[in-house]
């Protein structure tokens, strides 16, 4: 059974790209999202997201007609959500849990428009047994149709879920390049699936369960927290003896067998800093290295503002005539990774509030790959230039590629990405 009309529930950093892929293939794709301003902008051909190639391949499905976007799914022969998935409200210190009432909501707006012979994929990363509860949702709402479930092979509806694993600012290439996890509720799910991604990708689809494929994302980002939690860790300590990380690292890496990450300002963006929690509120008993990693991770802003409370100290040391209503501070970078726009869970982002919140002199934000008419916390986004010349504590949080060639003349330098200086 061939795919004609394909819609993608979600038209964020991955609904969109993949929307946009399975129309540059000539088919028919209904993109749905609750944001009317997202839907708006694409309707003209326009994208409301930073991604290399994406507006030109978004213009040319708008024009030639395979793609749309609207509020309300429409009948199709293939559903993939790919909506997020966050925490529910949580006390400090405590273990978050997944929020999966977007996927709920989704499940319930598609449910009214399916039909014998679909195939709904969750692409939103997940706790291990969200498929599953999708499929249940989708059972209640349509008694009339069987699900694989209760009805295995012979299902009216088709389920699998299939993780995004793809890098923000390299989406549009590794969309088609990287392997799929495919995770069917039954083999012929799973071969629906994987003659839908066959449209576009080149990579391998490789099939399991659905829960072994949910638990394959959340463990690939798990592993670089953990590898992450050891750079920044390794950071602070060498802070602590005197030893410059960057060159410490430099000379590790010269083994053969040793990879050591690069440490930064803690951890952020819409996977890393996200799905290992999603084990660890699962197993808490017996994800200790994870959940240790993620609290080394997320303990990393507050030392990171600690160093920039030092910095204005040494600043006001060595200009007595000056107070800290004097002292200008300057952000450079509120993405959470280089050279995109994305500030989901951005650690940078986090420092920068904390820091105009406690700061009674002026906070400077640099975020090239956002328009510089942006406000955030009481404070405008200014040039590169400008904070360089008149910020007297230049704090490097994101190494995006327009700071690599620019150096700091004169003010304190707190660099925690080894960008200026090599040491922080």
């Amino acid at each position: 059974m061939s795919f004609e009309t394909i819609s993608v529930i979600g038209l964020g950093y991955i609904g969109l790209p993949t929307a946009a892929m399975f129309a540059s293939r000539k088919k028919k794709v209904i993109g749905v999202d609750v944001n009317q301003k997202a839907v708006d902008t694409i309707n003209r051909g326009e994208i409301h997201i930073v991604e290399p190639d994406l507006d030109m391949m978004v213009h040319a499905a708008v024009t030639e007609g395979y793609l749309k976007a609207t509020t309300k799914p429409e009948s199709a022969d293939a559903f993939l959500i790919a909506v997020p998935t966050p925490f529910l409200p949580y006390a400090e210190g405590g273990i978050p849990e997944p929020d999966l009432s977007y996927i709920k909501a989704a499940s319930e707006a598609i449910a009214p428009v399916l039909k014998k012979g679909d195939l709904v994929i969750l692409e939103s990363t997940s706790p291990v047994g969200a498929t599953e509860q999708m499929a249940e949702w989708l059972s209640t709402a349509r008694p009339d149709l069987s699900f694989p479930q209760v009805a295995g092979e012979g299902a009216d509806i088709n389920i699998a879920h299939c993780p995004e694993r793809v890098l923000p600012g390299h989406v549009v290439r590794e969309l088609v390049e990287n392997d799929r996890v495919i995770g069917g509720m039954t083999a012929k799910c799973s071969s629906r699936a994987v003659e839908l991604y066959k449209t576009f990708v080149l990579g391998e689809c490789v099939i399991t369960n659905a829960r072994t494929a949910e638990m394959a994302k959340l463990t690939e980002n798990s592993c670089r927290d953990v590898q992450i939690a050891f750079a920044n860790e390794l950071s602070i300590i060498c802070d602590k003896l005197d030893i410059d990380v960057w060159e410490l690292i430099s000379l590790a890496n010269r083994h053969p067998r040793i990879n050591i990450l690069q440490p930064g300002p803690g951890v952020g963006g819409h996977c890393i800093a996200v799905d290992p929690w999603f084990i660890v509120s699962k197993t808490p008993e017996e994800a200790k290295l994870i959940h240790t990693a993620r609290k080394v991770n997320d303990a990393k802003p507050d030392w990171v503002i600690n160093k920039v409370k030092i910095a204005i100290a040494d600043f006001l040391q060595a200009n007595p005539e000056k107070t800290a209503k004097d002292v200008t501070i300057a952000c450079y970078g509120l993405a959470f990774k280089a050279d995109i726009d994305d500030l989901r869970e951005s650690p940078a982002l986090k420092i920068a509030e904390k820091i105009i919140n406690i700061h009674k002199g002026e906070v400077l934000l640099i975020e090239p790959n956002i328009k510089q008419d942006k406000k955030y916390f009481n404070a405008h986004l200014c040039s590169h230039n400008y904070a360089s010349e008149n910020a007297d504590i230049h704090l490097m949080l994101v190494d995006h590629s327009e700071f690599k060639n620019k150096e700091i003349e004169g003010g304190v330098i707190v660099d925690c990405k080894g960008v200026w200086n090599k040491k922080t």
